[in-house]
């Protein structure tokens, strides 16, 4: 009795993970993500490393946790992943309000992101 196992929706040869809830508008994080689609693992984390931004951080970790996920969980080769996709998703926005000049308010929107990350292993080159 029980529940039923649900289908791997990944091929055997990728790894994935989900960040959600980060706090920062899809557009800024849209930029970082850009930055490290298609490159490898290891010139992505160096990427990440330099990139002057907050989020980048946050990105980093999630990228190494992507890594870590496909060499424990999967058996992937480390040296020979890369970043297959790498895309944003809009979280849920925060409204607050600031008080303005003759009674009135204005609105401000505090945003939060779902990043995911899949990292695939590169097929042998003959």
């Amino acid at each position: 009795m029980g529940k039923q196992a649900t289908a791997r929706r990944l091929a055997d040869t990728e790894a994935q993970v989900v960040a959600n809830g980060i706090r920062t508008s899809p557009r800024k994080l849209n930029i970082v993500a850009t930055a490290i689609r298609g490159l490898s693992a290891e010139h992505a984390l160096a990427q990440l490393t330099f990139i002057h931004r907050r989020i980048a951080v946050q990105v980093k970790v999630a990228l190494q946790s992507a890594i870590a996920n496909a060499e424990n969980n999967h058996q992937l080769d480390v040296d020979r992943l890369y970043v297959a996709e790498a895309y944003v998703g809009k979280g849920l926005v925060m409204r607050r309000w600031h008080a303005r000049g003759r009674g009135r308010t204005g609105q401000i929107t505090k945003s939060f992101s779902n990043l995911t990350i899949v990292v695939r292993e590169r097929e042998e080159q003959k």
